[in-house]
This record gives structure tokens, C-alpha cells and sequence, in this order.
């Protein structure tokens, strides 16, 4: 698993061998089965989490029992709640496994240690961050101002084969619209076809 993380991390930065081997002592692994929580709304988030292989959600549940997804995370993709990673306060997501899924986690301990033992970490992190900021304000735009339909092709055309492994109710959720009109939204598009 730890070579998947380093090839992911050399897509921002250059490692030496004797960085890879330094980035590596810092991570343990960790196996979810499907439906299994990685943290709970209320648990301090007490590791950083990289998606070796599989599936996960992160969510939160409103006072109907409706579920409202944050963000998933695939292969390649770093999962957490961040918030309470950085300020350890209780987590106001949950994250669990849509498929059974392997991870590399580290804690905030070791997260500290990582990032000053190995500068080119903390640029790598950094670089991560900016780019999750800049999703995140591009996903709130998107929510402002694009129609349902909008949002929901502008999703399948950024990842087509991620959408196809989610239950239509979570990416539904996740578009912040009833599942209903993401079966007549997808029943339009496939009728212009």
C-alpha cells in the first residue's frame, strides 16, 4: 500500500529513497469492510486518512435522519474530518466504507513529526490543502448557481467511473437534491441521447 501512497505524493512532489523510507515508519495500515466507520459524528478525529484502495463517505445526519454527504474518497484521496483532526474537538462528520476499502493513516502526532522531519511533506500537505480549498469553494459556486442537472453533469463529467460505484442515494445527497430528480435528471439526459 505504501507505494501507492508514495507514486500519489510524486505527483506534487519529487521524494528521495531516504525520504520515502523516513514517510513510511509514520503510516499504519488499516482494513474497512463495507458499511464499517472509520469515525463517528462526536469522536475526536484522531488520524489523517490516504485511500489505498476502495470507497469512502463522509456525512452527516440531520435531526430527520437525513443523510447529507461532504465528500467521497477513492483511490488516491485523502479522507477526514479535518476540523477536528487540526483542533481536536469532536468530529461533526462520520466517514465510512460504500466498498470495503484499505487505508494508510497517520496521527496528528506523527502527522507533526512528518511534516518537520521531511519538509518536502509539509509543501506536499500544503499543496493538497490549497487544492481542496479551491474544490470546495468551486463546489459551493456550483451549488449557488448551477441547476441540478447542471451540477449533476458537471459531476459525471469529472468523474464518470467514481459516480458509477456510488448508491444513486448518496450522490444525490451529495448534489444536495431528492434522489427523485436525480432518476428524471438522468432519464432526460439518457433520452437525448
Amino acid at each position: 500500500m505504501i507505494e501507492i501512497l508514495f507514486k500519489h505524493i510524486e505527483q506534487k512532489v519529487n521524494l528521495s529513497p531516504a525520504e520515502k523510507e523516513m514517510i513510511g515508519t509514520f503510516f499504519v495500515g488499516k482494513r474497512l469492510r463495507k458499511k464499517q466507520y472509520l469515525l463517528q459524528e462526536g469522536e475526536v478525529c484522531r488520524h489523517l486518512c490516504f485511500v489505498a484502495d476502495g470507497l469512502l463517505r463522509t456525512y452527516n445526519v440531520d435531526e430527520k435522519g437525513d443523510e447529507h454527504m461532504s465528500v467521497f474518497g477513492w483511490e488516491g484521496w485523502w479522507i477526514s474530518d479535518f476540523n477536528s483532526f487540526l483542533s481536536l474537538e469532536p468530529a461533526v462528520f462520520n466517514i465510512d466504507a460504500i466498498e470495503d476499502s484499505s487505508l494508510l493513516m497517520i496521527s496528528r502526532a506523527d502527522y507533526e513529526k512528518l511534516t518537520l522531519q521531511v519538509p518536502i511533506m509539509d509543501r506536499y500537505f500544503r499543496i493538497l490543502f490549497q487544492n481542496s480549498l479551491v474544490t470546495k469553494e468551486r463546489r459551493l459556486m456550483s451549488s449557488i448557481t448551477h441547476t441540478a442537472a447542471q451540477k449533476y453533469i458537471q459531476l459525471l463529467g469529472s468523474n464518470p467511473e467514481i459516480i458509477a460505484r456510488i448508491p444513486q442515494n448518496m450522490v444525490a445527497s451529495y448534489l444536495g437534491i431528492a434522489p427523485e430528480t436525480l432518476s428524471r435528471i438522468k432519464r432526460n439526459l439518457a433520452s437525448k441521447r
